[in-house]
């Protein structure tokens, strides 16, 4: 089974705020599309993706992520992150509506491809199952089995609202990678230590990240 991943991204400049004691305001816009542009490169890597679709109004974001090979879908919603996803799993599914797809953070610039697929091989177990993130109260994926609506819920304390939506928690160990997103300079050291794609290695290195 090959899914179809559905990422937003906000427009850059309004992108990680919570970054801004860790990273100037300045830097922050390059740092956020490093970290899409390594999140899409793993996923369109990854064995399980069929392809990948980014819901996105932010034109260099757009060019950039168009280049390595994702489909991207205007946030014609726009009004906020839940409506940005479920307009592009409509838009995915319009053409196909038999593929599974999956909601899936742009904030994970360790991912790994044989991670991220062993947690779609898991969800495809289920109608709805979701991955909580490092810390255990977000989520980073969410997927949806076709014929199932994805019902996306995320923002703070999402783990706890997916789960009362019926989604099941996927239990998975050893997929660090697809777990750490990056919201704060902690969560970006975290990764880092993990082992950060190419251009967050580049972008963050020329950064004085505390505690780095």
């Amino acid at each position: 089974m090959q899914w179809t991943l559905v990422i937003p991204l906000k427009p850059l400049t309004r992108a990680k705020s919570r970054l801004s004691d860790t990273v100037g305001d300045g830097a922050r816009p390059g740092l956020v599309l490093a970290f899409a542009q390594d999140t899409v490169a793993a996923a369109m890597a990854c064995p399980a993706v069929g392809d990948v679709a980014v819901v996105t109004d932010d034109a260099l974001a757009g060019r950039e992520l168009a280049a390595l090979g994702a489909r991207i879908v205007p946030d014609a919603p726009r009004a906020g992150l839940n409506a940005a996803l479920a307009h592009g799993a409509a838009v995915v599914r319009a053409s196909r509506p038999e593929i599974p797809v999956a909601a899936l953070n742009a904030d994970l610039p360790a991912l790994r491809p044989v991670e991220l697929a062993r947690v779609l091989v898991a969800a495809a177990e289920f109608p709805r199952a979701f991955l909580a993130d490092a810390a255990r109260v977000g989520t980073t994926l969410l997927a949806a089995a076709p014929a199932h609506e994805l019902r996306p819920a995320f923002g703070t304390g999402s783990r706890a609202r997916h789960r009362a939506s019926g989604a099941t928690e996927l239990g998975l160990d050893s997929v660090d990678s697809v777990r750490q997103d990056v919201d704060t300079g902690a969560d970006l050291r975290a990764a880092l230590s993990l082992g950060v794609g190419p251009r967050t290695a580049v972008a963050a290195a020329r950064l004085p990240i505390p505690g780095q």
